[in-house]
């Protein structure tokens, strides 16, 4: 039987791609799209899910942090799969695509399930979705001969999609709606497609030696004779509790309070991400690691209380605590990636990345996505005027804000860092 002319002329227009003369800059659309498409997906539906469980759904606190956990709960699977079956067995690329067709399905699913369902739907979407962010790295660094010069300015694009998504999905209305999940369902099955058009990462060698304790980077634990390093990676998985807050609750809470296109708004978190992220590689031997993680951690303690005082007559005080995002994320975070690295050397730098993401957005954000589902609900109140839930936000707030507090002051405390920091191997 032959092939549909449409997908006749997708193949041709994919082998046009591999075997054309101008393939350098071809390959850097590709990869640029790649990354700008796969974090389109993710911030269509991810930002607002809360909101969405909240309206239509009628979830509660606890069933929309339980939600959230999925991607944590997905971060910890994610790498055995990645490292022990996808690398060694398959083609980056293809299993990259089948992954985005299957999970665009999953995405429409989600908006026919009640609250039970729903949150089943997401868990498997989400085992299936965050492999694809370490496969969508794989296939870019496989192509790239100076992976730390031209990798940022791919992932960059990476930044702009989930701008873009929240843009648009404020410019459609509709992120208290199931339109969302439909919107990041059409992406993912381009992005799918895509997939096949990229350029071939061949699977790993089968004879390299993999283990369980080697992907979760257990190696590195040598690091912990540091009593500095400990200190910061204590504080790192305890940051990612307030980190839950927002990533959970923040547009609930906009929309609730009357914040117009909030989706939209906090955008400007992913802007000044971008943006202060710039700032880092000259501040980093300059300030000195520990002021850096300081100001990343004091930042997260004034992003709440912004949040906790902030309402529609005092609403600089919102946007303020949405573009703080910026520091927040990139003077712990990416800070904390760089200095990993620097004090793990060459020899255990993966496994010291891996262990760090390991314990932070899986470890730290299933205990921080459980926990922020119970204080919002403890704070649900209900009013006279309205079947609906309303919160006591300030009281919200201040959870967060005073988990930070305390991640700061004991981080000033107990950590002590040499301004040139040493390697251990």
């Amino acid at each position: 039987m032959p092939l549909p002319r449409g997908i006749l002329h997708y193949f041709k227009y994919i082998e046009f791609l591999k075997n054309d003369a101008n393939m350098k800059t071809k390959i850097g659309v590709l990869l640029s799209s790649m990354m700008f498409l796969q974090y389109y997906v993710w911030g269509a539906w991810y930002v607002t899910m809360g909101t969405y469980m909240g309206e239509v759904l009628k979830s509660t606190g606890v069933d929309i942090g339980a939600a959230y956990s999925a991607g944590a709960i997905a971060t910890i699977i994610s790498p055995f799969f990645v490292g022990m079956i996808a690398d060694r067995f398959f083609a980056a690329q293809k299993i990259m695509g089948v992954l985005h067709i299957i999970g665009a399905a999953l995405l429409l699913y989600a908006t026919q399930v009640t609250n039970t369902g729903f949150y089943w739907v997401i868990l498997v979407y989400s085992l299936l979705y965050m492999p694809t962010i370490a496969l969508s790295n794989s296939v870019a660094f496989a192509q790239m001969t100076d992976p730390g010069k031209q990798f940022p300015w791919i992932r960059v694009f990476g930044t702009l999609g989930w701008i873009a998504a929240g843009l648009i999905i404020s410019k459609l209305g509709i992120e208290k709606t199931a339109g969302t999940f439909q919107v990041a369902a059409i992406v993912s099955v381009v992005l799918g497609l895509l997939s096949f058009a990229l350029p071939n990462t061949p699977p790993k060698a089968k004879t390299e030696k993999v283990s369980a304790s080697g992907i979760i980077g257990m190696d590195a634990l040598v690091l912990f004779k540091t009593r500095s390093f400990l200190i910061f990676f204590i504080s790192a998985i305890a940051i990612c509790i307030p980190l839950s807050f927002y990533y959970g609750f923040a547009n609930p809470f906009l929309n609730e309070i009357g914040l117009e296109n909030a989706a939209g708004k906090m955008t400007m978190g992913q802007m000044s991400e971008a943006l202060f992220i710039l700032a880092i590689p000259f501040m980093f031997n300059k300030v000195g690691v520990k002021n850096m993680l300081i100001l990343g951690i004091s930042a997260w303690l004034l992003r709440y209380l912004f949040f906790a005082y902030g309402n529609m007559d005092h609403s600089w005080m919102l946007y303020a605590g949405i573009i703080l995002h910026g520091v927040c994320y990139d003077f712990f975070f990416v800070t904390g990636y760089m200095y990993t690295e620097k004090k793990a050397g060459e020899k255990i730098k993966n496994a010291a990345q891996g262990l760090f993401t390991f314990a932070t957005y899986g470890v730290g954000m299933y205990i921080g996505t459980l926990y922020s589902g119970h204080v919002v609900e403890q704070y649900k109140v209900s009013t006279a005027v309205s079947a609906a839930s309303q919160h006591n936000w300030q009281s919200i707030w201040l959870v967060p804000a005073a988990i930070a507090g305390a991640v700061l002051i004991a981080f000033i405390l107990f950590f002590n860092e040499k301004k040139e920091t040493t390697t251990i191997s």
